[in-house]
């Protein structure tokens, strides 16, 4: 089958499912900071744009998915659906209500639950149509708090966390950078670069042999390094991943990882973590020569994850269906590549 085709097949199978997860109220895990009684709401009154899907980040990057499978494959079966579900939660009165209490939450979602919704917005920005421009205005008032935060935070960030977990700072700088060029912002985009600069250009021997933790699912190296590939110039980037990883074998340590229960929220992160790890290898490949051995060892290994984590990425079970079918489209549609 042609590959564009096998990814759209598969679209056409995992989207319609993260559709109607957009607006599924229970099971939620609401992450609430308590400033008086009134609160104690349920998920759609205190987050009317981003309830369902289990969490707010979560219902953030499922969001981001099905507008880009919306702007990759317009006429697919899910169309018409995807429009609703979009319409329904981007609405003025909506993102009013997530500012508000954003606003008066300042550690809120920071910063893995911000950084995607810079990704989000950033998709809007890039498609060039009359209703992603309407979504892209009525979000606009969120974007602006959300890369704000995500500014101040990293400014006012001491050290680095290296987590395989929302917590990770190169996952979310390397998101938030993606947006700061994609929509121009000339300035942010120079200062999450300085920040990158001066958490991570003097890492050198990358610990692989302490990955991954029992419930990752984000690779801590391979994030640092998916994120200074973007950051530094070609023959710089070189230099830094020589004494970083050197000519290790990564396939000696990285091998794919096996999720255990995908019923268990923390342990079914290894489904995503296949997924993310297959796109930040490729993304490090994209930056090498192609002369570069690693490059293609680099390649091979994403594809081993990609081959091995795909069928428990799209796992029915809701614990993993509420969010790595977003890792799963941010890989096959190359995202950020």
């Amino acid at each position: 089958m042609d590959p564009d085709l096998a990814v759209k097949a598969l679209v056409e199978e995992f989207v319609p499912k993260t559709i109607t997860s957009l607006h599924r109220r229970y099971p939620n895990m609401v992450q609430l900071y308590l400033n008086d009684d009134e609160d104690v709401r349920p998920p759609q009154s205190l987050h009317p744009a981003f309830f369902g899907c289990f969490d707010w980040h979560s219902s953030v990057h499922s969001h981001w998915q099905v507008v880009r499978a919306l702007r990759l494959f317009p006429n697919a079966t899910f169309a018409d659906a995807a429009r609703q579900a979009l319409n329904r939660s981007f609405t003025a009165k909506a993102i009013a209500a997530e500012v508000d209490y954003v606003t008066d939450r300042p550690s809120f979602e920071m910063p893995y639950g911000m950084a995607w919704l810079l990704q989000l917005t950033a998709e809007l920005h890039e498609w060039d149509s009359a209703e992603a421009c309407a979504w892209s205005d009525r979000l606009s008032p969120l974007e602006a708090l959300a890369k704000e935060r995500m500014i101040a935070y990293l400014r006012r960030l001491p050290y680095p966390i290296r987590s395989g977990l929302h917590n990770q700072t190169a996952f979310a700088m390397g998101l938030a950078l993606d947006w700061a060029r994609s929509t121009g912002a000339a300035a942010y985009a120079t200062s999450f670069e300085e920040r990158a600069r001066t958490f991570f250009l003097q890492d050198i021997d990358a610990p692989l042999a302490y990955e991954p933790s029992g419930v990752d699912f984000l690779s801590p190296t391979l994030a640092e390094a998916d994120l200074m590939r973007r950051v530094l110039p070609h023959a710089e980037f070189v230099t830094w991943l020589d004494g970083f990883l050197g000519g290790r074998d990564l396939s000696a340590h990285l091998a794919p990882a096996r999720p255990v229960d995908a019923s268990d929220g923390q342990l079914a992160h290894f489904a995503g973590l296949n997924m993310s790890r297959a796109w930040m290898l490729r993304g490090i490949a994209s930056a090498l020569p192609l002369d570069d051995e690693r490059a293609m060892a680099y390649q091979e290994l994403a594809q081993q994850h990609l081959e091995s984590g795909l069928t428990s990425a799209l796992d029915n079970d809701y614990m993993v269906a509420h969010w790595a079918p977003s890792f799963t489209l941010y890989l096959l549609s190359g995202r950020s590549i």
